[in-house]
């Protein structure tokens, strides 16, 4: 079901918390639409300047390798991860999907750092125009705010684990 996101309120970044969004440069045109929601999302609750890092990649195959690599650099709160895939003749499409989800998840669970997945995913390039700032949205706009939502429920949960250990297991 096609739709946009449900806004939720999220705070603003906490003072220092940088972030990094990783473009797949394939379909670059919708690419950029992406990344300028992201820009735009993480602008709107204080990331700006030099608390965010873009990264560009080849392709959405390869956002799970860069985002593992930058989630592992303890550098940032979170990783945003954007792309289009366009459905084409062949299989090809399935692959590269199902590996950039996989990628991501990856990447996300093996690090504890959060990782988003503003990729789309779609059958025509109307499609994915619609999912890049028109009728359906901005998936990069949505993980961007995603990144900030896990980073700020992640740091309460982490503050709420040391406030409750026993002394000396802190």
């Amino acid at each position: 079901m096609a739709g946009i996101a449900p806004k939720r309120p999220v705070a603003p970044a906490v003072r220092g918390q940088r972030f990094a969004v990783v473009v797949a440069r394939f379909n670059e045109p919708i690419s950029k639409k992406l990344l300028d929601g992201a820009l735009g999302a993480l602008a709107g609750h204080a990331v700006t300047g030099d608390r965010v890092e873009v990264h560009w990649v080849p392709g959405s195959f390869e956002l799970g390798q860069a985002a593992m690599t930058l989630a592992r650099s303890r550098r940032f709160a979170g990783v945003v991860c954007v792309g289009v895939v366009i459905k084409g003749a062949t299989p090809h499409f399935d692959y590269v999907c199902s590996v950039a989800a996989h990628g991501i998840a990856r990447a996300g669970l093996d690090t504890g750092v959060p990782v988003t997945f503003g990729v789309i995913t779609a059958l025509t390039e109307e499609q994915a125009w619609e999912r890049a700032g028109g009728a359906v949205g901005n998936r990069g706009e949505e993980a961007a705010l995603a990144a900030l939502e896990m980073a700020a429920w992640l740091r309460a949960r982490r503050g709420t684990r040391a406030a409750r250990a026993p002394r000396g297991k802190r």
